[in-house]
């Protein structure tokens, strides 16, 4: 590859990188929740085992990983709204988006008890 060519990114792609990524992820979720809530109507024995699985540890991570997608996309997305609208959002978007990474960060942050509590408990006790 000649020298020059690699087009190396810096936040704005990672933004807009980081955003698909959380989309298709909220997404998948959405179909599986679907599926799964569809289930009760086939068989309420199957729902009941698949929301039994949903009570372990590692489903928690997953609910903390989802909490962590949907928080960073709702905030990105509203920074690209003041990138678009804004006539001096361009300007700012990088500080914008250092802005949404930190309040992402304390809201992440604020989640933990509330969604990993359950599944600390599971595997420590009290």
């Amino acid at each position: 590859m000649p020298a020059g060519t690699l087009y190396r990114g810096r936040e704005g792609m990672w933004s807009w990188v980081a955003h698909r990524v959380t989309g298709v992820l909220i997404f998948f979720f959405l179909f599986v929740h679907v599926l799964d809530t569809a289930l009760v109507r086939v068989s309420p024995e199957a729902y009941d085992d698949v929301v039994a699985t949903y009570k372990t540890p590692i489903v928690a991570l997953m609910e903390y990983g989802l909490v962590a997608a949907i928080l960073f996309h709702a905030l990105n997305g509203l920074r690209v709204i003041a990138v678009d609208f804004w006539s001096k959002g361009p300007r700012y978007q990088k500080q914008m988006l250092w802005s949404v990474v930190g309040i992402w960060i304390v809201l992440m942050i604020g989640a933990i008890y509330p969604v990993l509590h359950h599944a600390y408990l599971q595997l420590f006790g009290k």
